[in-house]
């Protein structure tokens, strides 16, 4: 007799085939694996600065667990767009309720056992560990931007305004900090970084 079988960690490997920015012409490629690690990094450097230099509350490791899944839905949904996801509130309305689905849909794909442990993260639902995965989301795609312009794609010169505009538009302790302190950086090239 066959076990039954999980695919949820089968679905998920299949996040570097979902490529993001598809309505752009984009210099190098990004698939929502690289951009899920990448906002696992950020969300837990935001985090730790949270916590350690600004002395407020904060869990760097369910934040860096929470961003790596934080767009998993999009196993099943794709990537879509920004400009069409925000187009109006009643597609956005729709697509959150696509989202939720998919969620759902992937954590049946579990044993039921895991299903708790991994709700959280996949359906992230603490406020300041949500806030910290959003903002660390949107700060990839503002760094997706530099590289781009630094790539000579001007392409990207409207999203890198939008998406600078949307994380001073967040007020986040912790985000503010690295815009002053770190994102500069990312505008260097190696030598510039050594």
């Amino acid at each position: 007799m066959k076990s039954e079988e999980y695919r949820f960690y089968a679905l998920v490997s299949r996040m570097r085939y979902i490529t993001r920015w598809g309505l752009m012409r984009n210099t190098f490629s990004e698939n929502v694996q690289e951009h899920s690690h990448m906002v696992a990094v950020l969300a837990h450097g935001l985090a730790l600065i949270r916590r350690d230099i600004l002395g407020l509350p904060a869990d760097p490791e369910r934040c860096a667990t929470a961003a790596l899944f934080h767009d998993a839905s999009e196993i099943l949904t794709g990537d879509l767009p920004t400009p069409v996801k925000y187009y109006n509130p009643d597609i956005r309305a729709a697509y959150k309720q696509v989202e939720r689905v998919s969620a759902d849909k992937l954590l049946e794909l579990l044993p039921e056992a895991l299903r708790p442990s991994y709700a959280p993260l996949v359906r992230e639902s603490d406020p300041t560990v949500h806030d910290i995965v959003k903002a660390a989301d949107k700060l990839s795609a503002h760094i997706k931007c530099i590289e781009e312009l630094r790539a000579g794609n001007q392409e990207f010169a409207s999203a890198a305004e939008q998406t600078r505009q949307a994380l001073t538009d967040m007020h986040l302790p912790e985000l503010d900090w690295f815009l002053e302190h770190c994102l500069d950086s990312f505008g260097k090239n190696l030598d510039q970084l050594e």
